[in-house]
């Protein structure tokens, strides 16, 4: 079955690399309509023009690491669409956090951009949600169930996220509901940050990372994107409240 989105509005926080971006895909591929957020005009732009072609995508800038950035971007996305069917909260930053070495500029950072920022998007956009009795997908992990060296502050914001989407799944219905998507290992630019943490090289990193897995790999950002649209479809009508884990069974007891 084809996912069907035409004439949706669809906002994706951190839209423009990875996991964000090809979310952003997906949707145009199923016909939405999509704002595209990210942290800076510049950022943005350069994801809006890889889609030349196509009259439905707006900019839709301002950071997730202030109320102020959350309230501008949704308010492009409300302006350049005309309202919104769709909110993927998917903006989120990673640093490594050894507690012995940790400070609270990079506490703040991350849980300001992780777990603040989707709340006040949140709030920004329940009015427009209300109206068209949409829907929103979290974009958490799989580090906010299980636990992961060297980075309790992430591992925090993301379990934090988790109970948020339970939450306001039971606060806004039956009009709205809400889902969570938790990634595995997904080739990004913050994972290949992480691996080579960990292990020295992003080579080494990977293969640990996939011996890991019941799938012996490392996920793409399009396995990402396919569940969040299964999400906020209405295939998913009788879906709220659910953490969806993807993860190629790396969590498998």
């Amino acid at each position: 079955m084809k996912l069907d989105f035409t004439g949706k509005r669809v906002l994706v926080t951190g839209g423009t690399p990875g996991i964000g971006l090809a979310i952003v895909e997906a949707f145009l591929e199923a016909g939405a309509r999509v704002a595209v957020n990210g942290s800076s005009e510049e950022s943005v732009n350069r994801a809006v023009a890889k889609f030349p072609s196509s009259d439905r995508v707006v900019p839709a800038a301002g950071s997730m690491a202030t109320v102020d950035g959350c309230r501008r971007a949704v308010e492009a996305a409300q302006s350049g669409l005309g309202g919104l069917d769709v909110l993927v909260n998917n903006a989120g930053i990673w640093h490594p956090t050894p507690v012995a070495s940790a400070d609270e500029q990079t506490w703040d950072a991350i849980l300001d951009v992780n777990l603040k920022g989707a709340f006040f998007v949140t709030k920004f956009v329940l009015p427009a949600l209300q109206a068209s009795k949409g829907n929103i997908v979290n974009i958490a992990s799989i580090s906010g169930i299980a636990a992961e060296p060297d980075a309790t502050a992430y591992c925090v914001s993301k379990a934090g996220l988790i109970q948020m989407t339970r939450c306001n799944a039971m606060e806004f219905a039956p009009d709205i509901r809400v889902n969570a998507v938790c990634p595995g290992p997904i080739d990004t630019n913050m994972l290949q940050r992480g691996a080579n943490f960990w292990s020295g090289t992003v080579e080494e990193g990977y293969k640990m990372l996939s011996q890991g897995t019941m799938l012996k790999r490392v996920g793409h950002v399009r396995d990402i994107a396919g569940p969040v649209l299964y999400l906020a479809s209405d295939v998913a009508s009788y879906v709220t409240g659910v953490v969806h884990v993807v993860d190629g069974g790396m969590s498998i007891d």
